[in-house]
């Protein structure tokens, strides 16, 4: 049975969505052994501005690298939330930080609200590490990507000196993950 996993990284400039969405693709890709492809938009203005980050993960060959039935969405501002939640499938996952996304849409698709920047801020000590927090969250809810691969990821990814600090944002990511799941 093959499997082709759509996540869409969407917020604005500044949030680190294309560093995530690297780090996801090259766990799959370099440390798991998928296929995986990884694209990216963000308006002129780049911080503040739209941005998004298009991961594909499949064990087939990717024909065509854009994302049109998402898997997941993950969607850092009310704007990003509202103008792609329809690009997602039933049964779909929408993760948000409620924070900054305050009225999500009600769908066929299951809404994970995980307080992103709050867990960087408290429990890591930088909120610059918010985005980290959310990839080990998206890394627990979709099971696409494993642990070890993710680890590797962002230690090839990071900037030297804040290695312990991102892997410390990434873990807490997953464990809040296990706590909005009830685990």
């Amino acid at each position: 049975m093959s499997f082709r996993f759509e996540i869409r990284l969407s917020g604005s400039g500044g949030q680190g969505l294309i560093l995530a969405g690297k780090v996801l693709a090259e766990a799959a890709a370099i440390y798991d052994g998928k296929n995986a492809t990884q694209s990216q938009s963000y308006g002129p203005e780049a911080r503040g501005g739209a941005s998004r980050s298009e991961v594909i993960i499949s064990d087939e060959d990717i024909d065509y690298p854009k994302a049109e039935q998402l898997d997941l969405l993950l969607a850092l501002t009310q704007e990003a939330c509202d103008k792609y939640v329809g690009h997602l499938r039933e049964n779909g996952i929408l993760l948000v930080d409620g924070s900054l996304v305050p009225n999500p849409p009600a769908g066929t698709f299951r809404i994970v609200d995980i307080p992103f920047a709050e867990i960087a801020e408290k429990e890591v000590g930088r909120s610059l590490v918010a985005n980290i927090v959310a990839i080990g969250a998206i890394t627990e809810l979709s099971r696409i990507v494993s642990i070890e691969g993710v680890e590797s990821a962002i230690l090839a990814r990071v900037p030297k000196g804040t290695e312990e600090l991102n892997l410390k944002a990434f873990h807490a990511g997953i464990e809040a993950a296990k706590r909005a799941q009830g685990g």
